[in-house]
């Protein structure tokens, strides 16, 4: 507990010195391996099989970059899986933006462990805001 307090009060400090600096977004690269993380923002996505040349140029596109930082310790809204399998298969532009909307309004934070394993609940905002159509 006192470590957790120690980390949050440095976190604090370096903030207000503006010791932080905002990361630049990486430039484009290949085609991430199955089980990458991609970021875009606050939110963040697993790399599934099956993703195409055509729908990681279209990601690129909407500013999805591959996490290369490690360990990365930036707290991120996750995109339920479902959500990816249907951006796979979703054909067209416009039916990824849909379905992309939709699994942005889904994105949920991951829940947090202590160091002595135990979790910290993540408070809910709202419950599922419905499906793709």
């Amino acid at each position: 507990m006192e470590l957790d307090f120690v980390a949050h009060v440095r976190d604090q400090v370096r903030t207000l010195l503006k010791i932080r600096s905002e990361r630049e977004i990486p430039s484009e690269g290949s085609k991430p391996p199955f089980g990458a993380k991609l970021v875009c923002g606050d939110i963040r996505m697993t790399v599934r099989s099956g993703m195409t040349d055509q729908l990681w140029s279209w990601l690129l596109d909407q500013g999805w970059r591959e996490v290369f930082v490690r360990p990365d310790r930036r707290r991120y809204k996750d995109i339920p899986t479902g959500f990816v399998t249907r951006l796979i298969d979703a054909v067209t532009h416009e039916e990824r933006a849909r379905v992309m909307e939709f699994a942005i309004a889904n994105a949920q934070y991951r829940p947090r462990m202590t160091r002595d394993g135990r979790i910290i609940p993540v408070r809910k905002d709202q419950t599922t805001k419905g499906d793709p159509p």
